[in-house]
């Protein structure tokens, strides 16, 4: 009709005739890396935006060779820039977006926690803001479960979508914030938010901040791990593969305002990392040193997916006993130690306890 007003849908419907064209956020770091290679494997017609700003945690060599070949492109830039998020969305029209982009790091937030601040919320209300002026298809905000607090180390209780959230640090404190900020945009302004919160990650890439690599590498150099307290504290590890797979699944299956939980029903305590750690390597248990507690330090962290294997079919494929094989194995292809020493069969004898076996 002449004189009328031109949705500003117009062109997602126009869109669905077409190739989607992707948004993912912090895409060199250790989960986002993971995620480009997945998403780009599983959706070879669809077009890939890597928006990092490649701070310490970020590597551009983990996408280098998809940069390289013009399978994604890549900008460098913060989140929390509105101007630059701004002029990329008007740009690129955007019909996904995938927020991984975050400052994630517990004792760093403690130190300092202005850039958490910066990044996990004002970067995220940018995008958001961004998302109302360039509507999308979908939304998905990546949080963790540390946003739901301290299950008590006596506790036999599971996080669900319904748990309060308690968060502890100024980190989880910020993942809090910026979740709930992204649905009151989806209950306000009608942007199609989904959340995703995931129990710890582990995998290729990561950077050595993290527990596995950081006692891997202090390990391959006969240095002390540094364990804090008395080493009980407990989480649930999800291999990074699959963590990918279930964001893929909820960006394609999720529904606008709904909160899935990933996690991978593999609760090990810190001492019990250390020494499998220890064991690949073929390190004694000496090298293991108790240091005081970090401040507010959650006792247990443990995800119930229930929701997204009933709602959208995913589970884990990656068993522990599989997935810290092949991450141990790439760290120590990394730090170019010769596997034939260390044995690399990793199986649980009747002790319970992870063991090398001598092949």
């Amino acid at each position: 009709m002449e004189g009328r007003t031109k949705s500003p849908y117009r062109y997602l419907e126009e869109s669905l005739i077409m190739k989607r064209k992707i948004l993912i956020t912090g895409g060199a770091g250790f989960i986002g890396s993971n995620f480009v290679r997945t998403f780009s494997e599983s959706h070879p017609d669809d077009e890939i935006v890597v928006l990092d700003c490649l701070t310490y945690a970020g590597n551009k060599e983990n996408i280098a060779d998809l940069i390289n070949s013009g399978r994604i492109k890549f900008v460098k830039g913060d989140i929390a820039d509105k101007g630059l998020v701004s002029d990329l969305f008007k740009k690129e029209r955007f019909t996904l977006v995938v927020n991984f982009a975050a400052e994630t790091h517990v004792d760093r937030s403690i130190v300092d926690p202005d850039i958490f601040i910066m990044t996990n919320i004002v970067g995220t209300q940018n995008l958001l803001n961004a998302c109302k002026k360039f509507p999308v298809q979908k939304f998905l905000q990546i949080s963790t479960d540390e946003v739901y607090g301290d299950l008590g180390d006596n506790s036999s209780d599971f996080f669900t979508e319904e748990t309060p959230l308690n968060p502890s640090s100024p980190y989880s404190a910020s993942k809090a914030a910026s979740d709930l900020l992204a649905l009151s945009y989806y209950k306000t302004y009608k942007i199609p938010v989904m959340i995703s919160r995931c129990s710890n990650n582990y995998g290729p890439h990561q950077f050595p901040e993290k527990l596995i690599p950081y006692f891997f590498q202090l390990a391959s150099q006969n240095k002390p791990l540094p364990i804090y307290g008395n080493g009980r504290n407990i989480r649930d590890w999800l291999f990074v593969l699959d963590h990918c797979e279930a964001v893929d699944l909820i960006l394609q299956r999720g529904k606008p305002g709904e909160i899935y939980n990933i996690g991978g029903n593999n609760e090990k305590n810190n001492i019990e990392i250390a020494k499998m750690i220890l064991r690949f390597l073929g390190k004694p248990e000496s090298l293991i040193t108790f240091v005081k507690d970090r401040l507010a330090h959650d006792k247990r962290y443990a995800i119930d997916a229930g929701k997204i294997k009933r709602e959208l079919g995913w589970k884990p494929k990656t068993s522990f006993e599989e997935g810290i094989k092949l991450t141990l194995q790439w760290y120590a292809k990394k730090h170019e130690i010769d596997e034939t020493r260390h044995h690399l069969s990793l199986k649980k004898p009747k002790s319970g306890r992870i063991a090398v076996q001598k092949n």
